[in-house]
């Protein structure tokens, strides 16, 4: 069986941006929670609330965080807890609380 390789550089297509990291992975879903969240307007320029999705989003990122743990640069690691907070209180600002 051939060695399965780890980076998109094989995947076809692409719009000649640069490769995807860790810091440009938690920005991604940072983003997509603000979209969800009515803070941001989508894509399409719809602006909507979504708490659901919000909350899974968020959900995801607080597991990275804790399997992050200790294996991340120091600018990773502040930029997964930034985005953490953050979330967790507009979330919460959402929610009345």
């Amino acid at each position: 069986m051939a060695a399965r390789k780890t980076d998109g550089a094989d995947l076809p297509g692409g719009d000649g941006a640069p490769p995807i990291d860790f810091t440009t992975f938690v920005l991604s879903l940072s983003s997509s929670c603000m979209i969800q969240l009515g803070e941001l307007a989508s894509p399409d320029g719809a602006q909507h609330v979504d708490l659901a999705m919000a909350r899974h989003t968020l959900e995801i990122l607080i597991v990275l965080e804790k399997k992050t743990a200790g294996n991340l640069s120091g600018e990773e690691e502040r930029v997964l807890h930034h985005v953490v907070d953050d979330l967790r209180a507009r979330y919460a600002a959402k929610l009345g609380k």
